[in-house]
């Protein structure tokens, strides 16, 4: 039996709870300050003896096949550091910039999902400046983010979390007021149906090329094309002239539609993955992929000015990866 003192204490309890509910719910609600994980949040978690490395130290310097671009260099600016930058996105107008971050790339991706630091980052362009990179979180919990796509205010990225369909599901996500926001699934067609890879859509939003690893699809990395048809995108077809027996994947199409680039396999000899092209012709095909920056330089995008970004891995002689930085290569 409760003896009266416990009742008493109890009666107190819930007069301070219900009083504390009532103060809670009467009292004005001040607004959340937005956490920035920031710069020295992600330097920080950089191990301390990790080196930034240069293109002097590079013994498999990233090389451009045509005068068309300057020689590539590491992008200027804060997004380039001792750990790994990778995934680049940079918007038509030049303004906005993403990247993948991890602080470590020996670190398997089940220890990243907790450092606090490894996922989606972007800076903006001001007075010609990139401004302090920031961390896009997208949700509450524990998630993995990349391979990150903006059209407009909307991005579009990949994300290992909790109650995905599979093991990688793409979401989107809005710019609005400052914030990102609305984070959401992309849904069941792509995410199951089709289980896209990383992937790129037109400027007028119709048209998806992505690349896919499914047996379904072929086997190999290769590219496949689908269209939105009254709000569901139809069947993936390949897209002609452009897969090999090789690997060809992480896909971008120019503003205008009329430039296929992506990572393959270098067919000139040089190590690791390179940059591809293709034109768009007038009769509707896609002409000769041409090689255009080789030594494991990969995943292009590009402004409407037409300059080159794109990550690059180091490596030792012992084939060891050491980092990976973001280079561009300007347009002459």
């Amino acid at each position: 039996m409760v003896s009266r003192v416990v009742k008493a204490v109890l009666a107190v309890v819930v007069i301070v709870i219900v009083l504390v509910a009532v103060i809670v719910i009467t009292a004005p609600k001040e607004e959340e300050e937005r956490v920035v994980i920031g710069q020295a949040e992600r330097l920080a978690a950089i191990p301390t003896d990790a080196v930034q490395q240069t293109p002097d130290d590079d013994i498999y310097a990233p090389v451009i096949h045509y005068d068309a671009w300057a020689a590539p260099v590491p992008m200027p600016g804060p997004v380039t550091t001792a750990g790994a930058e990778d995934s680049p996105f940079i918007t038509p107008n030049g303004t906005w910039f993403f990247f993948f971050f991890t602080p470590d790339v020996t670190v398997p991706a089940n220890e990243q999902l907790m450092d606090g630091v490894t996922g989606i980052w972007w800076c903006q362009l001001v007075n010609g400046s990139w401004s302090s990179p920031e961390r896009i979180v997208t949700c509450d919990d524990v998630s993995l983010d990349g391979a990150e796509f903006v059209r407009g205010k909307t991005m579009w990225y990949a994300s290992i979390r909790a109650d995905n369909y599979g093991e990688i599901d793409v979401y989107t996500a809005d710019y609005e007021d400052g914030e990102w926001t609305n984070f959401e699934n992309a849904g069941e067609q792509l995410n199951v149906d089709y289980d896209i890879g990383e992937f790129h859509i037109t400027s007028d939003g119709e048209t998806m090329y992505f690349h896919t690893a499914e047996v379904e699809f072929g086997g190999d990395m290769d590219i496949y094309v689908t269209h939105l048809v009254d709000g569901s995108w139809t069947e993936p077809e390949p897209v002609p002239g452009i897969n090999t027996d090789g690997m060809e994947g992480y896909p971008y199409i120019s503003y205008d539609g009329k430039e296929l680039w992506y990572t393959g396999t270098s067919g000139l000899g040089y190590a690791g993955p390179a940059i591809y092209r293709s034109v768009l012709q007038s009769n509707g095909t896609w002409s000769t992929p041409v090689e255009i920056v080789s030594n494991f330089a990969g995943e292009p995008t590009l402004d409407a000015d037409g300059n080159l970004y794109f990550v690059h891995h180091y490596f030792d002689a012992e084939g060891t990866m050491l980092e990976a930085d973001i280079y561009v290569a300007y347009r002459q």
